[in-house]
Order: structure tokens, then sequence, then C-alpha cells
């Protein structure tokens, strides 16, 4: 019996040695307000990929586009977002599984070009093409989450239909429930519903070390969302939540946009206002933020076809709009934007009864996060520097895989970080 059981043993460590790992079957899905991610943890090395898309872009947009012929994922609707409005669709996690008064949502939709209805309290996108017809947001994130469940399956080549999706912490049970009713229309069952500050923490290793006092920042491109965790060992508890979830890199670019727009006006006399104008001087306001994260000052051309629409009968000739914008120029558009930041950190350590000096770690999760002006505050504030190990933008996704592949039992994963839900739990919102 010993050499029976010796045997094993030993065919158990040559496989790993020796033969090939199997594929992952658990999918991590990170389903954001802006960007949405797929993640795997591959068993036996230990090592976390982040699925790309065909052209090699790890994170996609959270829009969806209708069109007469097609309907539109990703990158595909966000290039139609200026030519076609009224039926993209995006932000729809902003209304998942919430109830709304007609008030309420009157106030939520007012920002967006496309059409937000009230259906029994329950928000649906009305949209036009050769018909008119409406669209739950859970259906919207289907759209979303079959993208990268299609990601997933051409990379790993294996049939993919078991995931762990991440939620904002704040997120109820009917809103968890509607999340992973948008999974199960993508074909997916999920296997569990993990916290996105917990998903991070994982990410950043904190489910390992000794770490207790956690704070996560997560500022994406829509949403400020703070949260203060507490680690009992393996368990994560979270003890106060704060944010504005109408702050985000969105609303920087939009500032750097006008004052662009503003200088076109000053430069040649006159608007932009043909749409593809626009949208031009948009894609460079984005472009030039990213940009400006990396390096002091960025020079932008963007040719614009301004006096088309004083004589749209007689054909001009483009012009060139140039321009060099710096890093201090930016931050001054938005330093009031930026100092809102503060606002939820100091919110979440009254609440959790904890001094700046008490949090251990200081953890940075969404791309806006990446902004120096940002992370200087961050680091002043707290007389330390941040956790700066992981991308932020895909922390939250490298989290949520490794929770698949321990939920897949993947070796040599063997403790998985629980979520302790918090009952007496409330988010205070700045708006």
């Amino acid at each position: 019996m010993g050499s029976v059981i010796l045997a094993l043993f030993l065919a158990g460590y040559l496989g790993q040695q020796y033969l090939p790992p199997p594929k992952p079957r658990v999918v991590g899905l990170d389903l954001g307000t802006t960007y949405c991610s797929v993640g795997v943890f591959h068993p036996g090395v230990g090592d976390v990929e982040v699925i790309a898309d065909e052209a090699g872009r790890k994170s996609v947009p959270s829009a969806v586009s209708f069109t007469p012929t097609r309907v539109l994922v990703g990158h595909e609707a966000q290039d139609l977002a200026d030519s076609n409005p009224q039926n993209t669709v995006y932000d729809a996690k902003r209304f998942i599984g919430k109830v709304f008064g007609e008030d309420l949502l009157k106030q939520e939709s007012a920002r967006y070009p496309f059409q937000v209805i009230n259906n029994n309290g329950s928000a649906e996108f009305l949209v036009t093409t050769n018909h008119t017809f409406t669209v739950s947001p859970e259906f919207i994130g289907s759209r979303l989450l079959l993208k990268l469940k299609e990601m997933a399956e051409k990379q790993l080549g294996v049939p993919i239909q078991k995931a762990v999706i991440s939620v904002p912490a704040e997120f109820d049970e009917r809103q968890r429930n509607y999340t992973i009713r948008a999974a199960n229309l993508a074909g997916l069952e999920i296997l569990r519903v993990i916290n996105e500050p917990t998903a991070a923490a994982m990410a950043y290793g904190l489910h390992k070390v000794d770490v207790f006092n956690v704070l996560v920042v997560d500022l994406g491109g829509g949403t400020l969302d703070v949260s203060l965790l507490n680690k009992q060992g393996g368990m994560f508890i979270t003890r106060a939540m704060a944010g504005n979830n109408k702050l985000g890199g969105q609303d920087f670019s939009q500032r750097l946009l006008q004052h662009m727009m503003d200088q076109v006006r000053l430069t040649f006399g006159i608007a932009a206002t043909l749409k593809e104008d626009i949208h031009r001087l948009r894609q460079h306001a984005e472009e030039a933020k990213l940009n400006l994260t990396l390096r002091p000052s960025v020079s932008i051309q963007v040719p614009l076809r301004l006096h088309a629409a004083e004589t749209p009968g007689a054909p001009k000739p483009p012009v060139v709009f140039k321009m060099t914008i710096t890093r201090e120029v930016f931050e001054e558009l938005n330093a009031d934007l930026f100092q809102k930041i503060l606002a939820p950190i100091q919110t979440v350590l009254t609440e959790g009864r904890l001094e700046r000096e008490e949090v251990d770690e200081i953890v940075l999760v969404g791309g806006s996060t990446r902004i120096p002006r940002i992370r200087q505050l961050i680091s002043q504030f707290f007389g330390k520097e941040p956790n700066t190990s992981v991308d932020p933008d895909l922390a939250v996704v490298m989290g949520v895989a490794i929770q698949a592949g321990i939920m897949g039992g993947s070796w040599p994963l063997q403790v998985s970080a629980i979520e302790i839900p918090n009952r007496h739990l409330r988010k205070v919102n700045f708006n």
C-alpha cells in the first residue's frame, strides 16, 4: 500500500513538472463602467494573463452601438459615439439592477445623448434604427461579456462556460443578481461574485502578506470609489466606502476638450460645431491626457472642416489646428476636480475610525490614478507613496482572475480571500 501511495505522489509530481498544464476553464471578468477586461490564472506556473483582443488591447470600451444592420461592441462602438450618439449606449453599469423614481432617472440620464426611459422603476435604453425598440442594461452588459468570452475562447482554444465576476462593493443584492443575469445571457455561469476593492487587493498580493488596513482608490473613466478594507487572516471586511459617481477621467478629458475648442475659436474666429470636428478634437484630447502622464508637454495637430458649416454648398479645404499642451495647463484646468478626490478618502477614514498613518497600503485602481498630480495629492495626504506595483487599469481583472483560478482548483493556489459582508455598511456619495 505504501509503495502504491508513493507511486501516486511521484506520478503527480512528475506530471506537474513535465506535462503541459491543463487549460484554465474559469475566467475572471471585470465589467467596468468605462472599460471591461477578461483574465485567467494559468495552473501550475501561477501566472495571471489578461487576454487581449485581436489588436493587442487588454481593455474593451464598455459601449454598444446599434445600426440598421449590425450591433457593434467595444472599440467599434466607441468609434460611433459621435456619429451615432442616440444609438450608442455606454455607462450601462450605472443603471443595472437599480430601482429609479422618475425624477432620479431624469437626473441620471440628463448627461447622455441616448434616451433612457423608466419601465416600472427599471431603466431601459430607447434605440431607433429600422424600427424603435428598448434594451435593458443587462442586455448591454451581456453583449460586452459575450465579447470577452469570445476573446478568451480564441486565446485559450477551449469553450468557456464558467466565470467569476467583480462588482462595486456598494452593489446591493438586486444589482449583483442583474449582473449575474447579464452573464447568463452571454452563456456564462457565475461561480462567484467578488467586490472590486477585494479583487484589487488580491492583485497586489495583499491577501498573502502581513497587511491589515488597505485603502483602495478606484478612479476610472466615470466614477471614483474609495474603500477601506480590514484584513483578518485570509478574510477581508469592508469597513467604509465613499465616492463620487460623477467624477472620473471623462471629466478631465472634457475640461481639456473645452480648452481646445476655446483655442480653436480664438485662432480661427469660428467655433467647432461639426460632429466630425468635435470627434477629432475629443480623440486628441483623450490622447493628450494619456501622454501627459508620461511627458511634460504634448503637441497636437488636428485637421478641421470649420468653414464647411458656414457654406455647405461650397467645399472648403480643411484647416489645421496646432497647439502645445503642457502638464501644468492640464493640471490647472482640472485643479478643482483633483481636489475632490480627497473628500471621499477623508470620509472613509472617519467612518472606519482610522488615522491616516494607520493605513498599511494604499492601492490604486483605474487608469486615471496614473495622472501624476493625483498620485502626488494622495502621497502628500498620507505622507507615503501609494503601491504602484500593479497596472491600475488591470488590477481588478487580475484579482478576479486569481479568484477564478481558486474556484477552478488551480495549483498552487490554496487559500481564497474571503469577503465578510458588512450589513451596516453605507456608501457616502459626493457629487
